[in-house]
């Protein structure tokens, strides 16, 4: 069995430090595997768990805030037609208007009466109906329970607003208290639906934060320290630098040795 000097030996050392240093200053991380550091190796990995599960629960919110945006954007079209609906059932209360004149004040009541049946009955999101009366839920946190949920309307006034016939002046008078009744159903949903985007742009502001106070943590753990890791290459190498003047040392003392023999 060869026995290496302590020349060499130390020379070994110096050369695996280099290298080890060499690749932290390429990667930028001072824990490239396990043989570097077992334990903050693991911490590592459970960090990165946890970043990678806050960054989809902002995806999360961004989709609830998607969805509540484009429901509030439907009833707003059909807080339009109800308006709409209502001004013209004012209209058809004028007296001095005949049959005749409801009669085409009515004709569009009905094409707005199908406009807001059609919004009801096909606005889906990404293939999902939006107005079936189910709620909808978006996990935006890492625990089961962290998730906000929204419940939009399921559209059943608009069977009423269905009734509508200005055609007389009693169904005009009538057709004003619907549409005021139906106006205030979707005013209530959409402050809903705002107030639900407002809380899932407050809980993004909220997840960001985490997940900034995670990376620092993680980055505390395993990024290099460029000023540290240069300052103990260069001194590593002044150590290997000595190591091999005193290997050749070493060995012309052994071969002068070896002369005199």
């Amino acid at each position: 069995m060869k026995i290496q000097s302590p020349a060499t030996s130390f020379l070994n050392q110096t050369q695996q430090t280099s290298n080890k240093l060499a690749e932290q200053l390429a990667t930028g991380k001072k824990v490239n595997s396990a043989a570097d550091d077992a334990a903050a190796l693991q911490i590592i990995n459970r960090l990165t768990s946890q970043q990678d599960g806050y960054s989809q629960a902002v995806n999360n919110a961004y989709d609830g805030i998607s969805y509540s945006q484009a429901t509030e954007s439907n009833l707003s079209g059909v807080n339009d037609a109800v308006s709409r609906i209502r001004e013209l059932s004012i209209q058809a209360g004028n007296g001095a208007l005949n049959d005749n004149d409801r009669a085409a004040l009515q004709e569009e009541v009905v094409q707005l009466q199908s406009q807001i049946t059609e919004t009801f009955e096909n606005a889906n999101f990404a293939g999902k109906p939006m107005f079936d009366g189910q709620s909808v839920s978006f996990q935006v946190g890492p625990d089961a329970n962290a998730n906000q949920t929204i419940t939009p309307s399921d559209g059943s006034f608009a069977s009423v607003i269905s009734t509508i016939d200005i055609s007389t002046q009693a169904g005009a008078q009538a057709a004003i208290d619907i549409s005021d009744q139906a106006a205030d159903e979707i005013n209530a949903q959409r402050a809903e639906l705002g107030a639900f985007q407002n809380t899932l742009a407050s809980t993004i502001k909220g997840l960001g934060t985490q997940q900034e106070n995670i990376a620092a943590s993680q980055s505390r753990i395993q990024d290099t320290d460029y000023a540290q890791a240069v300052s103990q290459q260069v001194s590593n190498d002044i150590l290997a630098q000595a190591s091999v003047a005193l290997r050749g040392q070493a060995n012309q003392s052994a071969e002068s040795i070896l002369g005199l023999l």
